[in-house]
């Protein structure tokens, strides 16, 4: 054998030894399961206090959290868009431009925004979303634009669903919301109109295409994120056809019965393909609870609900499990945020966090392995739209401005109130007078983290694209 042909035959060789290696190595790589459910208040599910005393018992999740970790004190922001935007990102949404629920305008995350999806994507993943996004409803803004391989879901709030059933509604003025589907750099073609009937069945189709791409995907042996953001129960709180009546005590109840049936689903369906030990699940919700009768929901021992600055708003429940990694029955009161759950699941995935723009989060995961009793997260400014109405740290809570509801107007306090959320869970009694230490404290944690947005401008609401940062 001539000299050329053993270079070019120990060439081969080599090659098949590091692609083998490779195959080995994505065929380890975690899978990543996300459930999102949309206004589901921290007092709802049985392991939260709730369950049958809401009527409906959670026995799935209930029992997802035995198998895992269960977060009390897991927080959001107030509102939709800017949860999202913050668990996609890792950034605070004053960061991106995120900050509130608009309408009629342009808003949603920059092509310039990386999003956990396109991260996953460059680590080898499969990434599908089957759900509500929120954070862009234009090209260069929807999911197929921003790192999903495919798509199938609305492209903003479920409040849409109800449109066509409304006093007056017009169709000819360019309200039509519909459930599109698209593939990766596709324009969403749409598939039908999202109103009151289909409001009720698509949770279902969700879960039909979340379990469907995780299939193929393990068939395939590739690792893969499915990110399957639920609209349930955001108003209309409308039950699928099978569970209406099912509880006898109100839609409400029915539609917990559902969410709880769903994520049943999709744990099985992880069982049953046998990649239980090697996916990593993560089920939470996006927002405190609904405020609107008939839709309302309870936050347990907290007070308030989506849209305001109170603890029911910012706290949420969260559950994660990946068996073998996370101590089955583990339950903390460590304070989490969801911008924590991008450098933690970097560590799992193994992609690079970005170091040209100011990550908020922090990695998470020695914490969530039982590693360290710590969270490595003491606490958080707080936001609500573009302004700062508080700070919380450890067990206290600051507040700059107060909004009794969302449809109360806010109210700048001269003096700031400061709370207790161990003696004081409703944030009733102001011990300001009594923990005046705190303040220079907290306000010396909210002047630090205005200077970061000298350091990086924001990007402004209705910013177009091309975006680039400032120099």
């Amino acid at each position: 054998m001539k000299n050329g042909a053993k270079i070019l035959l120990a060439f081969s060789a080599l090659a098949l030894i590091v692609l083998a290696a490779t195959n080995i190595n994505a065929s380890e790589k975690p899978n990543i399961v996300v459930m999102m459910v949309d206004n589901l208040g921290w007092g709802e599910l049985g392991i939260y206090g709730g369950g049958e005393l809401r009527g409906a018992a959670t026995p799935r999740l209930d029992k997802m959290a035995s198998e895992g970790m269960m977060l009390q004190n897991f927080n959001v922001e107030p509102q939709c868009t800017p949860t999202r935007s913050a668990f996609m990102t890792g950034r605070r949404p004053i960061r991106s431009g995120t900050t509130k629920v608009v309408w009629g305008m342009l808003y949603g995350l920059t092509s310039w925004e990386i999003t956990m999806a396109e991260l996953m994507s460059e680590a080898g993943y499969a990434t599908g979303m089957f759900g509500k996004w929120h954070i862009g409803d234009v090209p260069g803004r929807f999911p197929s634009d921003q790192g999903f391989d495919e798509w199938y879901g609305v492209a903003n709030t479920t409040d849409e669903s109800d449109y066509s059933s409304q006093f007056q509604f017009d169709p000819e003025a360019g309200t039509n919301p519909m459930i599109v589907e698209a593939q990766k750099g596709e324009i969403p073609k749409d598939v039908k109109p999202y109103n009151i009937e289909s409001r009720r069945t698509i949770d279902s189709e969700l879960n039909d295409r979340a379990i469907e791409f995780i299939r193929k995907n393990v068939e395939a042996e590739k690792p893969f994120l499915a990110f399957i953001p639920y609209t349930q129960p955001h108003l209309p709180t409308l039950p699928h056809p099978d569970f209406d009546g099912k509880t006898g005590n109100g839609h409400y109840a029915d539609v917990l019965a559902e969410i709880d049936y769903r994520a049943g689903q999709v744990l099985d369906a992880i069982d049953e393909l046998n990649v239980r030990d090697n996916t990593v699940v993560i089920w939470l919700s996006d927002n405190g609870p609904e405020y609107f009768y008939p839709y309302h929901g309870t936050a347990g021992p907290w007070r308030g609900n989506y849209f305001t600055a109170w603890e029911g708003s910012m706290r949420a429940p969260c559950l994660i499990r990946w068996p073998g990694k996370i101590p089955a029955g583990s339950i903390s009161n460590e304070i989490i945020h969801v911008v924590d759950l991008l450098p933690t699941l970097g560590k799992i995935a193994g992609y690079e966090v970005p170091d040209d723009r100011i990550i908020d989060g922090v990695d998470q995961l020695d914490f969530f392995m039982g590693k360290q009793e710590k969270s490595n997260r003491k606490g958080f400014i707080i936001y609500n739209n573009d302004d700062v109405y508080g700070y919380k740290w450890r067990n206290w809570k600051m507040h700059l401005v107060e909004l009794e509801n969302m449809n109360s107007e806010p109210k700048p306090l001269n003096v700031p109130r400061v709370y207790n959320l161990i003696t004081d869970p409703k944030e009733e009694y102001n011990m300001a007078s009594e923990a005046t230490w705190v303040l220079p404290v907290l306000f010396e944690k909210i002047v630090s983290f205005q200077k970061t947005l000298e350091q990086e401008p924001p990007i402004q609401l209705g910013t177009p694209d091309p975006y680039e940062p400032q120099k």
